[in-house]
């Protein structure tokens, strides 16, 4: 009698609890355009949005996000939340220079296992800019994670592509398919970025070539505003979709949002953060 209770105990509680097991598997991940610290950005400098940053990664519980445009002080500060850990070079010159795209992990949920960085241009291997790109360097980091606590292992990319350069965006959605392919083969993987493009535009389809637009698999509907660049306009329209969270056939989406949290009505940074609860199958 003792052993069927406690089977139907066990039933019971999983059949009204089944977040508790789940949330253990499920990842939420998050790309987050940051803006580069600058002086100029006045009442919207970095100084005065850190903490704000810090407290949006802390409250939604993020596990596992890229960044763009960050210095590496910038980084640093973030990396004040002890639970995290960050890789990621510099665009500049391959070690701490300039704006890094770098990845933010949970360090008791995940090992990295590999990690490297190439540039967006016909030689990605070195510093430098590609194509019609004239105002900067652009760069993609990544890293082979483990799990531990479903023992699965993954790749995660993050990426900032050019803001002026249409051919460099358009081969810079090419090169990133094929460096996925050579880099994660088989393996599941998760892509997230600025790409300073649209959906209809060819290098976000040819993107879709290889991997799911997380805002159109989403299981739930997608949740805030379709655009994701505020300009720090409390106000803005908020109608262009231009950061992405893109991930393998196999992974699903549970759910997909950007966010407009903000303070005293001030964006943390001039980007929304987009995020994602996935699963690896």
């Amino acid at each position: 009698m003792q052993k069927i209770v406690l089977i139907w105990l066990g039933v019971f509680f999983l059949a009204t609890f089944p977040s508790v097991a789940q949330k253990t598997a499920t990842i939420n991940v998050a790309t987050y355009n940051l803006r580069y610290n600058t002086a100029s950005d006045g009442v919207n400098a970095w100084p005065n949005r850190k903490e704000n940053v810090k407290a949006l990664v802390q409250y939604h519980e993020l596990d596992l996000f890229g960044t763009q445009e960050a210095l590496r002080g910038q980084l640093d500060d973030v990396a004040e939340l002890k639970e995290f850990a960050f890789l990621g070079k510099g665009r500049d010159d391959g070690q701490q220079g300039g704006e890094h795209s770098a990845i933010f992990y949970r360090k008791d949920r995940f090992k990295v296992l590999e990690s490297g960085d190439f540039w967006l241009s016909e030689t990605p291997d070195v510093p430098g800019k590609g194509w019609d790109a004239t105002c900067c360097n652009r760069i993609c980091s990544w890293a082979k994670f483990q799990d531990l606590n479903t023992k699965k292992q993954f790749y995660f990319f993050s990426v900032h592509f050019d803001h002026q350069g249409v051919k460099a965006r358009q081969e810079s959605g090419k090169l990133m398919v094929k460096k996925i392919q050579e880099i994660a083969k088989s393996t599941p993987a998760i892509c997230v970025g600025d790409f300073n493009s649209t959906p209809e535009t060819e290098q976000i389809k040819h993107m879709q070539t290889l991997l799911n637009d997380a805002h159109q698999v989403t299981k739930m509907p997608p949740y805030g505003p379709e655009g994701t660049f505020n300009a720090f306009k409390w106000d803005a329209p908020l109608r262009d979709r231009i950061d992405y969270i893109f991930v393998s056939k196999n992974i699903e989406v549970q759910k997909y949002a950007a966010l407009t949290d903000g303070k005293d009505q001030r964006f943390p940074s001039d980007h929304l953060p987009v995020v994602a609860r996935v699963l690896i199958k």
